[in-house]
């Protein structure tokens, strides 16, 4: 909703700013504050595209008016052409690497100025003042109403968190596995682990934690998903289970959910508080089922254990 307000109140801004002052082609703004805030960009990236943006409008604009004055100098349309199809294939090559977002935009610029090389040089020009006009509107409403990435990347690490109390419930209770709820439980965490890597360079950058903090902790939770789904297919009896690792059980769904709504509240106290966990020792001789399910099970809540205090560590950075 902040993201369509913003937008919306942007483009009205560059509506009313190029028709109240009569600027030729105004709709380059307009169309620039889409490219620049259109899609769903967070605080922590928006000054790069903007600044990607701004480099690629600059460099398409001259090479753009060039061409345009050599036409209209030379009078030569198929000149034009060829140099207008070298210079975009040299963008297009760049648009594949590095870079690749300042490329392509430098050579969409280049036929928004120059058209085919027929427009005027007058055209050209107040094209490109209108596109960096809708750059700089761009930046101010994004800083006026920003977004930041922390907040969408705490709440779904949450979000995750409890899928994780919820899937390890189904486990320890004997519930089916394969059933549709339990599918669905399981497919949600994956959609939500692949958010939240995308969102990792924009937190970074917001929060100043590092990018090996944020992998760590993303690591965690894959290590904490792949852990559920081999306990869900080799688990003994229900009722071995709710016997023998009754501590266990209830150690991993309280520091699940209190993850979950440290993250949500902003209240990091919850993580703070003193939890003895169990000492790991992968040497120890595996006779049954049950003793390998009880293995893993330490193993999860080892590493349950360690994302928390990760998340303790890193609180200051992230409660924002």
């Amino acid at each position: 909703m902040i993201h369509a307000v913003r937008v919306s109140l942007g483009l009205l801004a560059t509506i009313l700013l190029t028709t109240g002052i009569h600027l030729p082609h105004g709709e380059w703004a307009s169309v620039t504050m889409l490219v620049v805030i259109g899609g769903l960009q967070h605080h922590g990236n928006i000054g790069k595209k903007a600044a990607e943006r701004a480099i690629g409008t600059l460099v398409g604009a001259a090479i753009g008016l060039v061409l345009v004055v050599q036409q209209s100098w030379l009078g030569m349309p198929w000149l034009t052409y060829f140099a207008m199809a070298v210079v975009c294939g040299f963008f297009s090559y760049h648009a594949i690497g590095k870079g690749g977002y300042t490329a392509l935009l430098a050579g969409i610029t280049v036929f928004i100025v120059a058209g085919h090389g027929d427009n005027p040089v007058t055209d050209g020009l107040w094209r490109g003042v209108d596109i960096l006009i809708g750059i700089a509107l761009a930046l101010a409403f994004s800083f006026a109403l920003p977004l930041y990435a922390v907040y969408s990347w705490r709440y779904n690490l949450a979000d995750a968190l409890r899928d994780c109390a919820a899937v390890y419930s189904r486990i320890i209770t004997g519930q089916s596995v394969t059933g549709d709820e339990h599918l669905r439980l399981m497919g949600r965490l994956n959609t939500v682990m692949v958010q939240l890597r995308s969102l990792m360079p924009s937190v970074s950058k917001e929060v100043k934690i590092s990018m090996t903090e944020l992998d760590a902790i993303q690591r965690q939770l894959r290590l904490c998903v792949s852990t559920l789904e081999i306990l869900g297919n080799t688990r003994p009896d229900a009722g071995d289970l709710q016997s023998a690792l009754k501590a266990e059980h209830r150690l991993i769904r309280v520091q699940l959910i209190a993850m979950a709504r440290a993250l949500k509240s902003g209240v990091p106290h919850r993580l703070e508080r003193p939890v003895a966990l169990p000492m790991v020792r992968l040497d120890v001789p595996v006779y049954n089922a049950l003793d390998g399910y009880r293995l893993l099970t330490e193993q999860l809540l080892a590493n349950i254990g360690e994302m928390r205090q990760r998340l303790a560590r890193t609180a200051p950075r992230w409660n924002i």
